[in-house]
């Protein structure tokens, strides 16, 4: 090859790359004109609904629950255990047996007792006779008197100590506790069993002074037992002491359930709330929207795609629910998820959805130029 063809493809190679570049520096200008001056992305947030509804103010508190009759049985008289007629579990009513002792001797006296005192009535029959006849002596007539009211007050004794020799439940409940076996030697005012009446059980509460004019008897209370899976049963306020305990500040409340059936026990631990407030119509929002900083609480408000921090008044607080006074309307959206990187004025759009969603709704990052 030449040095003319050699000079001339050199030239045209400068021509071609010349126009290369020039059509890149027009690209580029046409872009960065198509492209906004705020590009600052939507951050994802989650909101929901300012709306409203009931809302209910109440006092929550731990305690173990207790029979409101219990009953330890003993016996009145000693003797051997002959029989067993209530395990633990079974229900029974006041007078019912619950087991017998061996009653052998006491019969005995009983029917001992019986005669002695049979005689002596026929003794103070012919005495009356006499007496009436003025045979007797007023003296006479009342020693045969006297003997006869003590004989009757012993038979009295001997058939009482031969009732009691059939162990009775004293109220109406479960047997709790059976503290005998068959054969084992009673002496008198030793423990049988333990009779737990279980309605109504009751739950006591020590309350701090300053709710002892929102609490009041017949309150609702809502009970629950963690060993039941957080089942919630119905309670209500039975009485309270009006006595503020000077060591601790509180006062006693007493929350009873009727007819509670045999899920709940005496000796469980449980939660109990008494709900002493209710408002019908009241703007509520989630507990996650509401902000705190320097003591005074407040929300963004999403208005066209822009959030708005907003001061609010709170009322009472019901689980996941706030009750707002003042600062927000029915049908206001506020932030419930990430508010917490948001400034007054941020850009964001409402996903409410999964945390992997809200991930992919994200803007993608910026890719390096190439």
């Amino acid at each position: 090859m030449n040095r003319h063809t050699l000079s001339t493809l050199f030239a045209g190679l400068l021509v071609l790359a010349a126009s290369l570049s020039l059509s890149a520096c027009g690209g580029s200008e046409a872009q960065a004109q198509d492209t906004p001056k705020d590009a600052t992305p939507a951050i994802p947030v989650e909101a929901a609904v300012v709306q409203r509804g009931e809302v209910s103010a109440s006092y929550a508190g731990t305690t173990t629950l207790e029979a409101a009759e219990e009953a330890t049985v003993v016996a009145k008289v000693g003797g051997t255990v002959a029989q067993i007629y209530a395990e633990e579990g079974r229900v029974v009513r006041a007078g019912d047996a619950l087991a017998q002792l061996d009653d052998t001797e006491l019969r005995y006296d009983a029917e001992q007792a019986e005669a002695n005192y049979e005689k002596k009535q026929q003794e103070f029959a012919r005495s009356q006779a006499l007496y009436d006849r003025k045979l007797i002596s007023t003296d006479a007539f009342d020693t045969v008197k006297y003997d006869l009211a003590v004989l009757k007050a012993g038979y009295d004794i001997a058939k009482l100590n031969l009732d009691r020799a059939t162990l009775r439940s004293p109220i109406d409940g479960v047997v709790a506790k059976r503290l005998i076996k068959v054969g084992n030697t009673l002496t008198p005012d030793q423990s049988v069993y333990v009779v737990t009446n279980f309605d109504p059980l009751l739950a006591v509460l020590y309350v701090p002074e300053n709710a002892l004019a929102r609490i009041k008897p017949g309150q609702p209370a809502v009970i629950s037992a963690d060993a039941l899976g957080g089942r919630n049963f119905d309670g209500r306020v039975a009485r309270l002491s009006p006595v503020v305990d000077p060591q601790t500040g509180t006062f006693k409340v007493t929350v009873e359930m009727r007819h509670p059936g045999h899920d709940l026990a005496p000796g469980m631990f449980s939660r109990v709330s008494i709900t002493y407030d209710v408002h019908k119509d009241a703007l509520t929002v989630p507990r996650a929207a509401i902000l705190t900083e320097d003591g005074e609480s407040a929300v963004y408000v999403v208005k066209d795609g822009t959030a708005h921090r907003v001061a609010v008044s709170l009322g009472y607080a019901d689980g996941d629910k706030v009750e707002i006074l003042r600062g927000l309307n029915a049908g206001d959206r506020v932030v419930t998820l990430g508010q917490n990187s948001l400034k007054d004025g941020t850009k964001v759009a409402v996903v409410n959805a999964t945390p992997q969603k809200v991930m992919a709704a994200q803007p993608p990052a910026p890719q390096p130029s190439v």
